[in-house]
């Protein structure tokens, strides 16, 4: 064999071996980067609502302890700055406890969806010394004349009238309210302005109010129940969540049927059935003074606020499936803490909307 052809065999065997580490290569680099993909660290943003956080705090904790390269911050800062954050596209997803009005929809960049996660109460929490262990019964026009300040003393004659055997004290009432703009304050709001004519007529609805008298104002559900807390003869509204946690009376309602109902997961069932049976496309519904015998009568859903179609693939997807999973699998989780969970065909209702979500 001659000294060329040695050599050309030599460069063919070469060729082929460098050929054979190329693919060899290729293919751990690629695999390489379908591990580092898997893995990536994935970080969604979101703020709004005060009423849902203790929930949300624990679904994302358990969701992140479940998939550890998806860390979810959630801000409370009130249902009206989550509206404005979603809409500048600050972060990923907001939260609101009050729906958005066609302006608010139109105004926004893009499709926004309303995704229903789970009803709650908004009770009212009083600090009355010496009746820490008393449940008070408010009448719906005694509440609103309350907190439009014709009812100014806790031994008023109507509130006394609603509770014979309980020895009221001779305290001004300190009415408290949001600082910031909230769907609490919407919801009870909402409440006031469906029972009371003065009220609908002089104050109206909304995240925001221009309140009838002068109070004291806490930042988020946190706040309100914090001022209360501190303020003997002080009257507020917060999440039935932040009463238990802050251990705060609050008042039995009397509801639409005339029965005086406790804040309690069966009640506020009961308050959203009507609107499950016969819930919009869009989710927008408030479920304040609903029909029922057993229906508490401040209560409301919250959404998170989410584009219909995702800027980022990445974070888009892992958002929907984020939702989906505190949907299937939050029902406990949200009991333990008193929200109420979505019936199963609002839920399938929810779920199809998540799948319309483009990433």
């Amino acid at each position: 064999m001659t000294h060329s052809s040695k050599q050309s065999r030599f460069q063919r065997w070469l060729a082929l071996g460098i050929a054979i580490a190329s693919l060899a290569t290729v293919t751990v680099v690629a695999n390489r980067a379908v591990v580092t993909r898997a893995a990536e660290q994935i970080s969604l943003t979101g703020a709004g609502a005060t009423f849902p956080q203790p929930l949300y705090e624990k679904w994302f904790a358990e969701y992140h302890r479940l998939y550890p390269n998806v860390k979810i911050n959630y801000q409370g800062i009130g249902s009206g700055g989550g509206i404005r954050s979603i809409t500048e596209k600050i972060v990923d997803f907001g939260a609101s406890d009050a729906p958005l009005t066609d302006e608010q929809l139109a105004a926004a960049p893009g499709k926004l969806l309303h995704i229903p996660t789970v009803a709650g109460a908004v009770v009212v929490i009083y600090n009355l010394p010496g009746l820490e262990n008393a449940r008070l019964r408010l009448a719906p026009d005694v509440l609103a004349d309350i907190f439009l300040g014709k009812i100014n003393m806790w031994n008023h004659p109507r509130i006394a009238a609603l509770n014979p055997g309980i020895k009221l004290p001779a305290l001004p009432i300190s009415v408290v309210h949001r600082s910031d703009g909230s769907g609490t304050t919407n919801i009870f709001t909402s409440y006031l302005k469906t029972v009371s004519p003065e009220w609908a007529a002089r104050v109206g609805a909304g995240t925001s109010v221009k309140w009838p008298v002068e109070a004291a104002a806490g930042k988020g559900n946190p706040g309100v129940a914090g001022q209360v807390k501190q303020i003997p003869g002080a009257i507020g509204y917060v999440e039935l969540a932040y009463a238990h946690q802050n251990k705060l009376p609050f008042a039995l309602l009397r509801n639409r049927a005339g029965k005086f109902v406790d804040a309690t997961l069966e009640t506020t069932k009961a308050a959203m059935a009507g609107a499950a049976a016969e819930m919009p496309d869009d989710f927008r519904v408030m479920i304040v003074n609903a029909p029922g015998e057993d229906a508490y009568p401040i209560a409301g859903f919250t959404w998170l606020l989410v584009y219909q179609k995702q800027s980022d693939p990445v974070k888009g997807k892992a958002l929907v499936q984020m939702i989906e999973w505190a949907l299937k699998n939050g029902d406990k989780m949200a009991e333990e803490l008193d929200y109420v969970p979505l019936p199963d065909n609002v839920q399938e209702k929810v779920l199809a909307t998540l799948r319309s979500i483009q990433y």
